[in-house]
């Protein structure tokens, strides 16, 4: 197996979420959860660990509920109260979709001078971090305090809240956070986990078909040529940013991951 899918529940770590169902040999989650999310979180295995990259650039979908009268330190519900505002607005604040800058909360995994940003923010050291630049591909309010978003890797959707609330005058943090699905695969229920190959857990990226002498050259660290894609079975949402990433097949087997032309891991 390369890639399980995992449903996180409330009130643990990402990291004790993989504990849970570790399996033996080396693997790794797929992208973090706060703990008080839930959600889709994909755990890699094996050779599967080499994805973690790509899947930074797929899409990723969450359901959002916004508290509007309070920003707290971390940005969410069990943070402590740092601000307050007037929540009584009508209409509900635009969302800036596209590219744009965001900077990240600082009970973050950001790292400052090698020390993650959430460590010194817990110790009551100051935390400064530059803005970064995150997509927002589509958002949609589906209620007064509850809003649906597809983010490409790098988005905060605590920081969202925050920028919202701030432009508003309301204040905001997020009460409840859901990762509905990243890419083509989708949250299962709790308690069920989908196990998927490496050839299933990978068929949203383009293919590059190899040839035994163009095996032989990226054995020998040369560079290939550089030549059309085949279209994966997955397509990304119409004016999603492309990816960069795409796998090299030999013989109807995956067994190289590419970034652009350059070869990235053997699979």
């Amino acid at each position: 197996m390369a890639v399980w899918l995992v449903h996180k529940s409330e009130g643990i770590t990402s990291f004790e979420a993989l504990e849970a169902v570790r399996p033996a040999g080396k693997s790794c989650h797929g992208g973090s959860l706060d703990p008080f999310a839930t959600g889709l979180l994909p755990v890699l295995i094996g050779k599967g660990v080499h994805v973690f990259h790509a899947l930074h650039e797929l899409p990723k979908t969450y359901l959002a509920t916004v508290a509007w009268g309070s920003e707290t330190d971390n940005l969410d519900l069990h943070g402590k109260v740092i601000a307050t505002g007037d929540p009584s607005f009508t209409a509900p604040p635009a969302l800036p979709q596209g590219w744009h800058p965001q900077v990240p909360p600082e009970y973050s995994n950001k790292r400052i001078k090698g020390e993650r940003a959430w460590k010194l923010a817990r110790e009551g050291k100051p935390v400064e971090l530059p803005p970064e630049r995150v997509y927002l591909h589509e958002a949609r309010w589906l209620s007064r305090d509850q809003l649906r978003v597809t983010v490409r890797g790098g988005f905060y959707v605590r920081a969202l809240a925050r920028d919202l609330g701030r432009a508003n005058g309301a204040r905001a943090h997020l009460s409840a956070l859901h990762r509905e699905q990243i890419g083509p695969w989708r949250c299962p229920p709790p308690g069920e986990i989908i196990k998927l190959s490496l050839e299933e857990a990978l068929d949203w990226l383009p293919t590059r078909e190899l040839t035994d002498a163009e095996v032989g050259a990226l054995r020998k660290k040369q560079p290939l040529e550089p030549k059309p894609l085949k279209s994966a079975k997955w397509g990304l949402p119409p004016g999603f940013p492309p990816l960069s990433f795409s796998r090299g097949v030999h013989l109807g087997k995956t067994v190289a991951l590419f970034r652009g032309e350059k070869h990235f891991a053997w699979l």
